[in-house]
Order: structure tokens, then C-alpha cells, then sequence
């Protein structure tokens, strides 16, 4: 189990760094940032599985391309599009704060799964996880007065952060189950189909929307925006290949070495470090509250691990 908790958290250090992105590339669209992402992903995908190419596509069942299809979608392309836009929106604290209920929600929606404990054994780690998502909020909201931000436009972007919640929720579950239930593809093999999957899909969102946009991408108008086409395809690589690649990998590891509601707790990890990582881009300090809501999370986080450990040690082998 252990094993799984490490590469829990070591993919969180991978997945921290997609809400800091969007930052990074303000003159691009959601859309255009997720198409980046993934069709890099893509392609990395492709090239890691090309001499084993012909064996597993001839390993494929029709479940695992509606599989592929519905995780591409939902624990990729649309959860990134939503959470670029949460992030351009209301910024990088609230929208990982929001996304950082996964662990609440994931570990509800698992309840009921082989090796989940009741919940009443996790009541307590997760009352200080949600004390602490509490924190954070408090403090968005208090520093979005204080700024007079737009209202409206927090307000969207808080409710596409809820929409990328809902959609990593959904996937987690859903990957986490179907791994599980068919083992004949390794961790490596599925995340590198996973990878082709989202790329195609990316693809020809790409040309649907170049076909439809053309001017505005290739022309002056896109020029003078200060769209850098260099850096956005350097930058999301490097995302494609931490986040996407090395990340999903080392999270389907620990999908299939730990229960279902472990595996809600260590999705905080990602949360963790996108606060991090968004100290470091705006070179400051976190607040109080802050400080409070990161302490709050890693306690919840430990305690849980905790408390699976212990059962685990109590079941016969």
C-alpha cells in the first residue's frame, strides 16, 4: 500500500503544475490550452507505445474503447478546458481549493467499494479536510473583496472549477474500478492508450476549431495578441509529459495498490502543490488562512493514510 501512497504523491507534484499554466499562457484560450496539452500528449503517447503498437491495439476490447473514450473525455480534455477557465477566471488558489474536494467526493462515490472503509473510520480526516477547504475559501473570498474583483467573473470561474470537480470525480471512480476489473493491460500500457486516446480527441478538436477560426489563430489579430506559439507548444510538452504522461502513470499504480477512498485522500496532493506552485509564481508568502487550510489538508491526508494502514494490518492475508 505504500508503494501506492508514494506514487500518489509524487503524481499530485506532476498534476499541481496544469493551474499554473494558464497563467503562464494568458493570451490562449481554455480550448486552445487543453488541444495543446493533449495532442503533445498524444504524441508522446504515440511515440512511447509504437513498437508494441500493433500488439495492444490487437488486445483491445470494445469496452476499452468506450473506456478510453469516456476517461479521454472526462478526465482530460473537458476537466482541463474547465479548470483553465476556473483559473483565468478566479484564480489559482480558489479553483484548486474547489477541485481540491475530489477527496470528499471521491471517497463518497466509493463507499461502497471492495476495501473501502465505512465512513464513519474516515469521519474525522474528513471534517479536517473540509475545515480546511473552508479555510482557503474564506480567504479567496476575503482578498476577492478586498481587490473589488468582478464578481460575475468569479462566480464563473468557481462554477467551471465545480464543473471540472465533477468531472475528475466521476473519472477517478471510474478508472479506478475498470483497472481494477481488467488487468490485462499494465499501468505503462494503459496510460500510454489513455495518452492516444485524449490526443486524437484533441486533434480534431484542433482542426474543427482551426477550420472555424482560422483568421483569428493564424492572422494579425492573433499576432498582436502576443500569442507566442513557441512557448506554448514548449510548455505544454513539458506539461504533457510531467502532468499527463509520468502523472497518469504513476497514478494508475496507485489506483490498483490502494482502496478507492484512499485514493480520494491522495488526490490532495495535487492540491497541495498547486498552492505551492502558485506561492512561487506570485513570489509570496501564503496568508494566514492559507497556511491553516495546507496544514489542515496534510493532517487529513496522514490521518487517513493512517487509518488504512491499520486496517490493513488487522486483515487476515
Amino acid at each position: 500500500m505504500w508503494t501506492g501512497v508514494l506514487c500518489g504523491l509524487l503524481a499530485g507534484a506532476m498534476w499541481g503544475m496544469v493551474f499554473i499554466v494558464p497563467e503562464l499562457l494568458p493570451a490562449f484560450t481554455p480550448v486552445e490550452l487543453a488541444v495543446g496539452r493533449y495532442t503533445a500528449y498524444g504524441a508522446i503517447a504515440f511515440g512511447l507505445m509504437l513498437p508494441r503498437l500493433k500488439g495492444l491495439f490487437g488486445r483491445l476490447e470494445r469496452s476499452d474503447y468506450a473506456a478510453l473514450l469516456r476517461h479521454a473525455l472526462a478526465g482530460n480534455i473537458v476537466y482541463y478546458m474547465l479548470l483553465a477557465l476556473g483559473v483565468k477566471l478566479a484564480g489559482v488558489a480558489p479553483t484548486s481549493l474547489i477541485i481540491g474536494v475530489l477527496p470528499i467526493a471521491v471517497t463518497l462515490m466509493g463507499r461502497k467499494d471492495h476495501g473501502a472503509l465505512p465512513l464513519k473510520s474516515l469521519a474525522l480526516p474528513l471534517i479536517i479536510v473540509a475545515i480546511g477547504i473552508a479555510c482557503i475559501n474564506l480567504d479567496v473570498f476575503q482578498q476577492a473583496q478586498l481587490a473589488d474583483a468582478r464578481p460575475g467573473h468569479i462566480l464563473l470561474g468557481l462554477l467551471c472549477a465545480t464543473g471540472a470537480l465533477l468531472c475528475w470525480s466521476w473519472y477517478a471512480i471510474d478508472n479506478a474500478r475498470y483497472l481494477k476489473r481488467n488487468p490485462h493491460f499494465s499501468s505503462a500500457e494503459w496510460s500510454a492508450l489513455y495518452g492516444l486516446a485524449s490526443g486524437i480527441i484533441a486533434l480534431v478538436i484542433g482542426v474543427l476549431c482551426l477550420a472555424v477560426w482560422h483568421d483569428a489563430v493564424t492572422g494579425a489579430a492573433g499576432a498582436a495578441s502576443g500569442r507566442n506559439w513557441t512557448m506554448f507548444w514548449i510548455t505544454n510538452t513539458l506539461l504533457a509529459l510531467g502532468a499527463s504522461v509520468i502523472g497518469n502513470h504513476l497514478w494508475n499504480i496507485a489506483s490498483r495498490r490502494v482502496p478507492v477512498t484512499l485514493s480520494g485522500q491522495l488526490i490532495l496532493f495535487e492540491t497541495l502543490f498547486a498552492l505551492l506552485y502558485g506561492f512561487i509564481y506570485v513570489h509570496r508568502l501564503p496568508r494566514p488562512l492559507e497556511i491553516a487550510a495546507m496544514a489542515l489538508l496534510t493532517v487529513g491526508v496522514v490521518w487517513s493514510v493512517r487509518v488504512h494502514a491499520v486496517d490493513e494490518e488487522l486483515v487476515p492475508a
